[in-house]
Order: C-alpha cells, then structure tokens, then sequence
C-alpha cells in the first residue's frame, strides 16, 4: 500500500539563492555550500550520487564519496575493473548529485571523466584505515562471489599473512577526477518555485552563469 507517497508534502523554507549572492567561481560557490553542509551536521556530506551509462547506453546508478576537489575538478577513488570502472572506460563521462536535505539544497555536475596520476592514487590509499587497504586487495568489486564467508576468510588470511607490513596500491584501483563542464546550484523554496543557478563552461574556458526555471 503506498496511498501515503501523494500525502507527503514539505513546505522548503530555510533559504534562497539570489543571484547577487552566488560567487562567480562554480567551485567556490561549491565550497562554500559544501562547508555549509559540514557545519550543519550532515551526515557525510560528502556522500554523492555518481551516474554513468553502460554499454547499452542505460543509466546507471551509485553513492560514492568525494575524496578531494580543486578548480580541476572532484575526486572519488574505486576499483577500476568494477562496474563503473568499466562503464566509465568506454563512456567516460559522469553525472555527480549531492542532496543536503536539512539545507535543503542539491547540486548537480555533469563532465568529463579522467583518472589521477598514480602518485595521487598512491597517496591516498595510503592514507587509508588498513581494514580499507586490505578490503581494496581482497575484493574484486562487483564480480559474483560465492558466500560472504568466502570474503571473510580472505580477509583474515591476508591480514595475517601481511601482518603490519606496508601494503601497497592494487594497479586496479585508483582515483577519478570529473572535470565539470556544468554545475546547477538548487535551492528549495516555498510552492516548489526553487531557486536554479545554473554555470556553463564555454568555449573559451570561461563560466557562464544563468537561472533556470523551477
């Protein structure tokens, strides 16, 4: 029974997005609604939706996390022979949305997709808790497995056989930087007549910013 979902309604009141207010740097406007999220209590604000199309040109879809960001673009880091490793080998293009629901607020990015040097991927692993290293050599992402014990077992096996020696970067997982051609900023506001910034980058390299109809 789902007669409930047409009653549900929220009235999105705790903010606007005038144009006046938004920087004219996509990424600093990304910031800065980033670190809002942070200080509001998010819980990992840094959690977003990375869509991709497979080889039949179906979307497809998953929660990863940001890892880092720049004016080059946002990091996420993944096993490149998962599925959408190998999505993003043929296709490699990206959609990233970010939904902070106490803000109120998404952020949608569409771009380019391309993979970070070996020494990013390196760093970052190794900065990773050793449960992560070892879960990241133990998993082939996204292959059928037999059972969850099977996994398990392998677990245990490699920490044992490593003990606290330094382990090191599988070639087959790594980083991904998305290098955005398009940023939309959407802030809730009252009757569903929300706030859309959208920026376009140009042919010149330069971002155009517009509004767009809610």
């Amino acid at each position: 029974m789902t007669e409930w979902l047409a009653g549900l309604r929220r009235e999105h009141t705790t903010g606007a997005l005038a144009d006046a207010d938004a920087h004219p740097d996509p990424f600093e406007q990304f910031r800065a609604w980033l670190g809002d999220a942070h200080a509001a209590g998010v819980m990992q604000p840094n959690a977003m939706t990375l869509s991709t199309v497979d080889a039949h040109g179906r979307p497809d879809a998953r929660v990863v996390l940001l890892k880092g960001f720049d004016e080059r673009g946002l990091v996420f880091y993944t096993h490149r022979t998962s599925r959408k490793g190998r999505q993003l080998a043929a296709h490699p293009h990206a959609a990233l949305t970010f939904f902070w629901d106490v803000l109120e607020r998404q952020v949608r990015v569409q771009g380019l997709v391309e993979h970070t040097t070996d020494a990013e991927s390196d760093e970052y692993f190794l900065s990773r808790p050793r449960g992560s290293q070892l879960g990241a050599l133990v998993s082939n992402q996204s292959a059928v497995i037999d059972s969850r014990e099977g996994l398990d077992q392998a677990l245990a096996d490699l920490a044992a056989r490593t003990g606290d020696e330094p382990l090191e970067r599988p070639r087959t997982w790594g980083g991904y930087r998305v290098l955005p051609h398009e940023f939309e900023f959407w802030q809730g506001r009252p009757s569903r007549l929300h706030d859309r910034i959208r920026y376009v980058h140009d042919a010149h390299g330069a971002w155009t910013r517009e509004r767009l109809a809610p």
